[in-house]
């Protein structure tokens, strides 16, 4: 585990733009801290005064009207300038602070969600969107209150403790020793409750972490929860997972109360042990002097306990900072390539292949070899698990091969910059995602904001899209709802082909683009992607054979390796793997299609 004093002063490096503001909230604390030593003199000037009202409590000032000011005067007035200087202090501490503060979350989240758009796909395998959210929501604020509100406590507090403290040995520094001899058992005490604190905020934010999972996955799968009556154990889950954040937060709670009232009692029994002195050995001091000297006394505990509960506050920042941290510090995609290509040919080979995912044994790919000259469609087949869909996410470089190239344009992909490889490839998966806005902007996403609108209805079109989108209350400016929750899948589909239409990319790889459409869409679909192909690499990864029967090579997989190759015609003459997968889809299409006439005769 990283240094907690190290973790908080990376933390604290990121309030260092925000120095100016820091440095005058902290002169505000300085201030107001200031002021408590100030009240402990008042009352020596007032319990004087009540024996010699007329004494003046400055006779050597160098103003004459100061000089000559009489008690009875000087306190009131003393009274409301302390009051007006804390006031001001107050001010200038709280509001700056809160600028920083709300500066730091603003530059933490943003950070956060920029390195999140940089990850590579293998980061978001090895962990769920409820703790990535977590991390931006929960833990940023955490944190915040580590580097912002604890430094406030810290500072003004401390500064109490530390101006009270100097008032008190200046006083009489032989009675103020007796509250040093308590400070090692205080740091012993701080320190076990920090590690304590910090292991305690460590469990509190996986737990946060797991209640948001659990309410991200019901609120996306509602439809899922409702249809299979899953709302019983949905509920159970979420009450688990809130009943185990409850808990901890709990134990952290019981761990502060115990600490602070045993911190607190040390206190007291010091100053206890400080008024028994007083009371014994009186000396020569005046009544005025003895009362400022137990209320500057009587002034240490709220500010000590203060401190001490700040520790809690800290160690939950620095268990925030440590997830933080280590997304932040996370390696992002490995974007070494130095080519950028205005527009390539589209020429794509695949040489010796293969390819493992993290954490695991088996290849996914293995000795993968092929090529796809321009305006060639090359169709990838195989039962579910085969490795078609990890071959797709290798080209645009989603996953980084172990060993073999891939080349485009006789380049390697790893050659050309990230981005400029992504702007030469259109994707399109059965997963479709579109984002809750209108149908136009989720068509002409992301580079293809600055599209005419007469593209962009020429892609709708011939994705067969424009058919129900005119439908549309508001058409192309119709909100389709998150992840296009108010479209059909067939729809949804449409639009994310259109979207890859629209790219008119010289590369286009279709995941099952067309397992949403009904027969009737799909064969539009296919002329429009015919049209789409001409002059285009296509690599489709198809689960309805029928589709791609005019491919010019049909690559079938089979536990990460190429197992047959050839063209429709003369894979079915050789009666392997793909003439089975063909002749079992041809009795299933048959059996539908006898069933439904069944249905329309009887």
């Amino acid at each position: 585990m990283t240094s907690g004093l190290k973790i908080y002063l990376r933390l604290l490096a990121h309030v260092r733009p925000y120095w100016l503001m820091f440095a005058v909230s902290i002169l505000g604390f300085l201030a107001f801290a200031s002021t408590q030593p100030m009240l402990a003199g008042i009352l020596k000037y007032f319990v004087d005064g009540l024996a010699h009202p007329g004494a003046t409590p400055f006779p050597d000032a160098p103003w004459p009207w100061l000089r000559d000011l009489q008690l009875m005067y000087a306190v009131p007035f003393l009274i409301v300038l302390i009051a007006v200087w804390q006031g001001l202090g107050a001010f200038l501490g709280n509001f700056f602070l809160a600028k920083v503060s709300l500066g730091l979350v603003h530059d933490l989240r943003v950070a956060l969600f920029g390195s999140l758009l940089a990850l590579p796909n293998a980061y978001f395998d090895q962990h769920n969107s409820g703790h990535l959210i977590s991390r931006i929501t929960y833990n940023v604020t955490m944190v915040t209150g580590a580097a912002t509100d604890a430094i406030k406590v810290i500072i003004r507090e401390g500064m109490t403790v530390v101006f009270l403290l100097a008032y008190l040995l200046w006083m009489n520094w032989k009675l103020t020793l007796v509250m040093f001899a308590i400070l090692p058992l205080i740091t012993s005490m701080v320190m076990v409750a920090s590690r304590k604190f910090r292991k305690q905020s460590h469990r509190i934010q996986a737990a946060m972490g797991d209640l948001t999972h659990v309410a991200s996955e019901t609120i996306q799968g509602h439809r899922v929860v409702r249809s299979f009556g899953g709302e019983r154990y949905e509920k159970a889950r979420f009450l688990a997972a809130s009943l185990t954040n409850s808990q901890r937060q709990l134990r952290m709670t019981r761990t502060s109360a115990i600490y602070t009232p045993l911190l607190q009692f040390t206190v007291y029994s010091a100053i206890s042990a400080v008024m028994f002195l007083v009371l014994f050995m009186r000396g020569e001091a005046s009544a005025g002097e003895l009362v400022a000297y137990i209320t500057a006394v009587g002034l240490l505990p709220k500010p000590m306990r203060q401190l001490s509960e700040v520790s809690a506050t800290i160690q939950r920042g620095i268990a925030g900072a440590e997830n933080i941290f280590e997304q932040l510090d996370a390696t992002p995609e490995n974007d070494q390539g130095t080519l950028e290509s205005e527009r390539i040919t589209g020429r794509l080979e695949v040489r010796g292949l293969s390819f493992t995912y993290p954490g695991r044994d088996t290849p996914a790919l293995e000795d993968i070899d092929f090529s796809i000259a321009p305006g060639q469609l090359v169709a990838l087949v195989g039962r579910s698990g085969s490795g078609k869909s990890t071959l797709a996410n290798l080209i645009p470089r989603f996953y980084v091969h172990d060993t073999g190239a891939i080349l485009l344009d006789g380049v390697a992909v790893e050659t050309y910059r990230l981005h400029n490889l992504r702007q030469h490839i259109a994707l399109v998966t059965q997963q479709v995602t579109l984002f809750n806005d209108t149908v136009k902007n989720n068509i002409a996403y992301g580079d293809l904001a600055q599209k005419p609108e007469a593209e962009i209805r020429q892609a709708a079109a011939d994705a067969f899209a424009l058919e129900f989108i005119e439908r549309l209350p508001e058409e192309f400016e119709t909100v389709v709802g998150e992840n296009g929750i108010t479209l059909s899948g067939g729809q949804r589909q449409r639009l994310a082909i259109a979207r890859a239409l629209l790219k008119n990319a010289p590369v286009l790889i279709l995941d099952e683009a067309t397992s949403a459409l009904d027969s009737e869409s799909e064969r539009h679909i296919q002329a429009a992607l015919e049209k789409a192909m001409s002059g285009r690499t296509a690599l489709v990864i198809a689960h309805r054979l029928s589709t791609i029967e005019r491919a010019d090579l049909i690559l079938v997989m089979d536990k990460g390796h190429i197992v047959e190759r050839g063209t429709h015609a003369e894979l079915l003459a050789r009666g392997g793997h793909y003439a089975r997968l063909y002749e079992k889809q041809f009795v299933e299409v048959e059996n539908q299609r006898a069933a439904r006439t069944l249905e329309t005769d009887g």
